[in-house]
C-alpha cells in the first residue's frame, strides 16, 4: 500500500525550518526556560554511526514537546574540536588540523540536520576556535588568580611515540588505549589544577542533583573521602640517617586503631625515599621491578589490584612501629601509588583483604587485633573488641580510635586528618591542538598570566606537529612566538609550549552557548540568571568521572567567583544506553564487514574461503567494521522512522542490538498515519500513480469536525478510539518527564491501531495525535499538520490535554478470590452496584467450581478491584 514520500517531506521541512529559523531561542523572558544539552561531540571523520543519535532525538523529543507546552527553549549544539586525532592526521599528511576539523565539522553538521534535529544553529560554537578559547584562557586566568593553577614536577604517562603526556585513564597495561602506543612513567614539570581544594563540595553538592544513583556513587568513590591519621612511623638502624630519613615515614591510615597489628610498611616504588634505603643486596630486585611497574598506568595499578596477584619487593630496610616500638619491615609494591595520600601505607593483614593476601604471598606475620573471625582463614574486617593491643584492649573500633590518634598525638607521632582519593589535576599536555597557556616565564623563573587584553593567545603557524628533536613540545618550533616582552614591565620572556588538555573547553561550553556572539564578555550574566541550570543533560556514562567532575569544578570555582549564580551546572543527568551491532572476525585477528560473511553448515565463514569467523555483539565503531550510517537509514526509511526507532528499540538507558529490520517496522507505522489522513491515489491501468495530484485529506477525516480531545462529531460516539487518544496523549506527556520513550511510542501505535480500524475519525482528534507525534517525526507532522489546514509550524502549536475520566473503558474486570485464593476474574459495566458485582461473581462457572456448594459464610468487596467469598 502506497505511503508517503519521505525523501521530498523530509527535505521541504528541513530547508523550511532554516529559512525560517523556526528553532531561533526566544528573546521572552517572562516565560518559564528550559534548557536541554546534549553533551557535544568530537567531530571525527568517521562522522556519525547510528548508535550516535539515540540520545540526540530523546533530547530533541523533549525540546519540541516542551517548547509545544509553553516552555522557552535553549536547544543547541557545538563542537568539542581539539583532539589528538586530527593532530595525528596532520603529522601524517601535513595538513593543518583546523582545515582536517572544519571538514569534520560540516560532515557532521550535515548528518544532524538530515535527523531533523531542531537545534539554533545560529549558536553553533568550537571549542578550537579562538574567539571561543580566548575565554578558555581567560578562566584559567581566574584559577590562577585564586591560586588553583600551578606547575609541579610530578610523575607522569608519557608516550615517547606521540611525545606527550597522557591522564591515567588513557592508559592502560602500560600502552595508550588508542593507539597501542607503549606509555612510561617520567618525572616532568607540568600545569596543576587543584581540584582537591573543592573535594568536599564537590561530594557534599551530589545530594541535591537529578542524576542516575551510578554515577553519584562513582563521583563519590572517586573523590574517596576517608577520615583517619597521619602516623609517623621512624626509621630504624642506619636507614635513620640518610637524606631525609630522620623524618620517617608518614602514613595515612583509616583503621590506626589497628597499628599493634601492623607488621610491615608498604612504600610507592616512586618514593622518594626508596633510592636511599634499599640497602645494596636489594637494589637490583629494586630496581627491575620499579621499571616494570613504571610501565603501567596508576589507574591500570588501583584497577586491578584488588583481584591481581600480589607483587613487590622488600627493601632490606626497617621502620619502628610507633605504638609498640618494634621493628617490621619496609617494602615497595604496585598497589601503592606515590601521589595518593603519602605514598606510603602499613599493612595490619589480620584486619584488611590486601594486605593479608600480600602476607600470605609473602609469608608475612599476621597478628589479630580485633575479635570476631578466623584471621589465618581470611582478614576479619567487622566490629570487636580490640586484644592484644595494650592501652586498646575491649574497646570498640571507634573509641579504640579516638584513643590511639591522642596517644599518638600527645608524642608527636601522629594527628587526626583527612584524605583523599583524588588527585590534582594533572592539566598539561605536549601537543599542538589544543589552547595555549596565556602564560609567560621570565628569566628569574616568574611566571605570569596575560592581562585579559592580550587574549587570546592564538596558536602559531609550525612547520611538523611533532615535538622537537630534543623533545620539547610542537609549540617550541616556532622560535619567534615563543618570545615575548612582559606586558607590564618590558622585560623579555618566553610563552608555555605545553597546551590544555581537551578536557578545558568541554568544562563551561553550556555557559558560552547563553551569548555565543558576545564579543566582550564570556557570557552575558542575565542570560545566565535566565537559563542556568541546565535542567536535562544527556551523553555517555563514559564521562561520569571525568567531564562531569571537571566542569562541576570549574563551575564552582565561577560560583566563588560571583560569575555564576548556581552551585551545580546541570540540574538532572540521564544516560542513553549504547547501541551494540554484531561484528565479525576471522581467524587472523582481522574485522570483517557482514557482507564479505557467508553462512555454511551453521557456520561463518568469509565468502569464497575456508577461513572460519567469530561473531560477536560489540559497541559500534568504525574499527569493527560494524558501523551502521544514519544517513543510509535516511535515504531509504526516512528520518523519521530512524527517530521513531532509536526510541522505540528499548528503555532509553538501557544498550540494545541493532537490527535495520526495526526501522522497516516504523516506517510501517508512519506510512499507516499517513494512509488515516491522506486519500490514497488511484492507479492507472499501467498501475502507475500520477506523483504530481494534489494530496487531499481521506474520507475518514474530511467528513469529520469534532472538538478538541474528542467533544462532538461524527464518530465521537467511539469510545475505543477515544479512549486510545486519552491514553496516548497521556504516555506521552509522562514520557517528556520520565524517558520511558518506547513504551509511549506503543501508546501511539496502539491508537493508529484503533484509528485504522474505525470508519472515521474526528478532526480534532486526529489533530490531538498529530502534535503528539510532532516531537518523534517531526517532518510527516509538519506535513500533515499542513494538509490540515494550518499555515504556522506545528512546532509551537499547543500541547494537547488528556482526560482521565476518558481513559475508562464501558466495562471493569473484577478479582475474585473464593477463601483468599484467585479463583478467577468477571467483567462488570462500571455502573454495576455492589450487589450486582457479587452476583456476577457468584455466577461464574469457574468460580462456582470452588465454591461446590458449600454456604458463603461471608463476601467482601474492595471497591473496582476484588470479591472474596468466604466459604
Amino acid at each position: 500500500m502506497a505511503g508517503y514520500d519521505h525523501k521530498r517531506i523530509d527535505d521541504k521541512w528541513q530547508a523550511t525550518w532554516e529559512a525560517q529559523q523556526t528553532f531561533a531561542t526566544p528573546t521572552d523572558r517572562t516565560r518559564p526556560k528550559y534548557y536541554v544539552l546534549d553533551m557535544f561531540p568530537y567531530p571525527s571523520g568517521s562522522g556519525l554511526h547510528v548508535g550516535h543519535p539515540k540520545g540526540y532525538t530523546a533530547t530533541d523529543v523533549v525540546a519540541r514537546a516542551k517548547r509545544m507546552m509553553g516552555f522557552n527553549v535553549l536547544r543547541v549544539m557545538g563542537w568539542d574540536s581539539f583532539g589528538l586525532p586530527a593532530e595525528r592526521r596532520a603529522e601524517r599528511d601535513g595538513i593543518h588540523p583546523a582545515v582536517i576539523t572544519k571538514k569534520n565539522i560540516s560532515y557532521f553538521k550535515q548528518q544532524l540536520c538530515r535527523l531533523g534535529l531542531s537545534y539554533d544553529w545560529s549558536r553553533e560554537l568550537a571549542t578550537s576556535d579562538p574567539s571561543y578559547y580566548k575565554w578558555t584562557q581567560w578562566i584559567f586566568k581566574q584559577l590562577f588568580d585564586r591560586n588553583l593553577a600551578y606547575r609541579s614536577e610530578v610523575p607522569v604517562n608519557f608516550c615517547p611515540a606521540l611525545g606527550t603526556v597522557l591522564a591515567n585513564e588513557e592508559v592502560h597495561d602500560g600502552k595508550y588505549v588508542e593507539t597501542g602506543d607503549p606509555v612510561e612513567r617520567r618525572m616532568m614539570k607540568q600545569w596543576m589544577l587543584r581540584i582537591t581544594e573543592y573535594a568536599d563540595r564537590l561530594t557534599e553538592d551530589l545530594a541535591g542533583l537529578d542524576w542516575p544513583v551510578g554515577t553519584l556513587e562513582m563521583q563519590r568513590n572517586w573523590i574517596g573521602k576517608s577520615v583517619g591519621a597521619n602516623v609517623i612511623f621512624k626509621l630504624a638502624g642506619a636507614a635513620a640517617s640518610v637524606p631525609g630519613g630522620g623524618a620517617g615515614i608518614q602514613v595515612f591510615t583509616t583503621r590506626p586503631d589497628t597499628l599493634f597489628g601492623g607488621t610491615y610498611v608498604v612504600l610507592a616504588p616512586e618514593h622518594a625515599l626508596v633510592d636511599a634505603i634499599t640497602v645494596p643486596a636489594q637494589r637490583a630486585a629494586v630496581e627491575a621491578y620499579r621499571q616494570e611497574v613504571g610501565k603501567r598506568s596508576e589507574r591500570d595499578r588501583t584497577t586491578e589490584a584488588a583481584d591481581a596477584p600480589k607483587t613487590g619487593v622488600f627493601t632490606g630496610a626497617f621502620a619502628v612501629n610507633p605504638v609498640n616500638g618494634k621493628e617490621i619491615p619496609i617494602w615497595i609494591a604496585d598497589y601503592v601509588l606515590a601521589s595518593y595520600g603519602t605514598g606510603a601505607v602499613f599493612a595490619c593483614p589480620a584486619h584488611d583483604e590486601r594486605d593479608w593476601a600480600f602476607a600470605k604471598a609473602f609469608s608475612l606475620p599476621i597478628l589479630e587485633v580485633v575479635q570476631g573471625g578466623n584471621v589465618d582463614e581470611a582478614a576479619y574486617v567487622g566490629e570487636g573488641k580490640h586484644v592484644h593491643s595494650e592501652f586498646l584492649d575491649g574497646l570498640l573500633i571507634d573509641e579504640a580510635k579516638d584513643k590511639v590518634i591522642a596517644y599518638l598525638a600527645e608524642r608527636g607521632l601522629g594527628e587526626r586528618s583527612v584524605r583523599y582519593r583524588l588527585r590534582d589535576w594533572l592539566f598539561s599536555r605536549q601537543r599542538y591542538w589544543g589552547e595555549p597557556f596565556p602564560t609567560i616565564e621570565l628569566a628569574d623563573g616568574t611566571v605570569k598570566v596575560l592581562p585579559e587584553d592580550q587574549l587570546p593567545v592564538e596558536l602559531p603557524q609550525i612547520d611538523e606537529y611533532k615535538p622537537t628533536r630534543d623533545g620539547q613540545p610542537p609549540l617550541a618550533r616556532a622560535a619567534e612566538w615563543l618570545k615575548i616582552r612582559d606586558p607590564q614591565t618590558g622585560a623579555p620572556a618566553i610563552r608555555e609550549t605545553n597546551t590544555m588538555p581537551q578536557w578545558a573547553g568541554s568544562c563551561w561550553y553550556y555557559l558560552r552557548f547563553l551569548s555565543p556572539d558576545r564579543a566582550d564578555v564570556a557570557w552575558d550574566r542575565e542570560e545566565e540568571k535566565y537559563w542556568m541550570p541546565v535542567d536535562l543533560y544527556v551523553g555517555g556514562s563514559e564521562h561520569a568521572t571525568l567531564h562531569l567532575l571537571y566542569a562541576r569544578f570549574w563551575h564552582k570555582v565561577l560560583y566563588d567567583c560571583g560569575l555564576v549564580h548556581t552551585k551545580e551546572p546541570f540540574a538532572r543527568l540521564f544516560h542513553q544506553g549504547m547501541i551494540h551491532k554484531t561484528s565479525y572476525r576471522d581467524a587472523d585477528g582481522k574485522y570483517r564487514y557482514d557482507n564479505e560473511v557467508e553462512e555454511r553448515g551453521g557456520k561463518r565463514y568469509v565468502k569464497g574461503t575456508d577461513t572460519t569467523v567469530e561473531t560477536k555483539l560489540e559497541k559500534m565503531s568504525k574499527s569493527r567494521y560494524n558501523v551502521v550510517n544514519p544517513d543510509d537509514m535516511c535515504d531509504e526509511y526516512g528520518a523519521d522512522a530512524l527517530r521513531l526507532y532509536e526510541l522505540f528499540m528499548g528503555p532509553l538507558e538501557e544498550g540494545t542490538e541493532w537490527d535495520t529490520a526495526g526501522v522497516s517496522g516504523t516506517r510501517r507505522f508512519l506510512d499507516r498515519v499517513w494512509r488515516i489522513a491522506v486519500e490514497q491515489p488511484v492507479e492507472g491501468p499501467d498501475g502507475a500513480v500520477d506523483a504530481a495530484a494534489p494530496l487531499k485529506l481521506s474520507a475518514k477525516l474530511s467528513a469529520t469536525e469534532g472538538g478538541e480531545g474528542g467533544e462532538g462529531g461524527d464518530g465521537a460516539d467511539n469510545r475505543d478510539l477515544e479512549r486510545a487518544l486519552h491514553n496516548a496523549i497521556k504516555k506521552v506527556t509522562e514520557a517528556v518527564a520520565n524517558l520511558k520513550f518506547n513504551t509511549a511510542i506503543a501508546s501511539m501505535m496502539e491508537l493508529v491501531n484503533e484509528a485504522t480500524r474505525a470508519k472515521v475519525m474526528p478532526r480534532a482528534w486526529f489533530e490531538s495525535f498529530i502534535r503528539i507525534l510532532a516531537p518523534f517525526a517531526p517532518h510527516l507532522a509538519e506535513e500533515l499538520w499542513q494538509l490540515l489546514g494550518h499555515r504556522e509550524s506545528i512546532t509551537y502549536a499547543p500541547w494537547p490535554a488528556y482526560d482521565e475520566a476518558k481513559l475508562l473503558g464501558d466495562a471493569m474486570l473484577i478479582a475474585v478470590q473464593v477463601s483468599g485464593k484467585m479463583r478467577g476474574q468477571v467483567s462488570v459495566p462500571l455502573d454495576a452496584t455492589e450487589a450486582q458485582i457479587l452476583a456476577a461473581a457468584k455466577a461464574d462457572d469457574k468460580v462456582r467450581t470452588f465454591l461446590d456448594g458449600k454456604p458463603i459464610k461471608r463476601e467482601i468487596y474492595i471497591k473496582g478491584r476484588l470479591v472474596n467469598l468466604v466459604v
